[in-house]
């Protein structure tokens, strides 16, 4: 019998920096001494509803594209809204926004959806402000290992 929790990474990756930090997240979620986490990294645009309905917790991934969340993103959350609104209520989640910007219209659409969702945030979202850094890829890494390692404590 599998008694892995399943935590679900939905990230939008366009460039290789971005890739780059999603990578970090799927890592640090995967660390040697997490062992009952089971890690499943998709984009957006190949996650939906039956995705977020199998994992027990989700982080998030976006560009800030024009003051928002990417476009592929949003189309996940516009796949996957209804059929997961009342079944995954209290959903432990937490993102990631790497904004040229300040990112706080990409928070704010983010925040707005999950919401009405009503899923849990579990961790302080973490926003990559500015120039890229490689600093962005430590902290994305201690994201995933964070979320990772509490689920499989049993915290959330």
């Amino acid at each position: 019998m599998d008694c892995k929790k399943k935590l679900l990474i939905v990230s939008h990756a366009p460039s290789p920096n971005t890739l780059t930090l999603r990578e970090a997240v799927a890592q640090g979620a995967g660390h040697e001494d997490i062992e009952n986490v089971e890690v499943t990294v998709l984009a957006p645009l190949d996650a939906g509803p039956e995705d977020v309905l199998a994992c027990d917790a989700i982080i998030l991934g976006t560009t800030e594209n024009l003051g928002y969340m990417s476009g592929a993103l949003k189309d996940f959350f516009d796949r996957s809204y209804y059929p997961c609104l009342e079944k995954t209520q209290g959903l432990p989640f937490t993102y990631y926004i790497r904004a040229g910007h300040d990112g706080t219209g990409t928070q704010r659409a983010i925040e707005s959806i999950t919401t009405g969702l009503r899923w849990k945030t579990v961790q302080e979202p973490l926003l990559c402000r500015g120039e890229y850094s490689d600093e962005f890829e430590g902290q994305c890494r201690e994201l995933g290992m964070y979320v990772a390692a509490s689920l499989d404590a049993g915290l959330f």
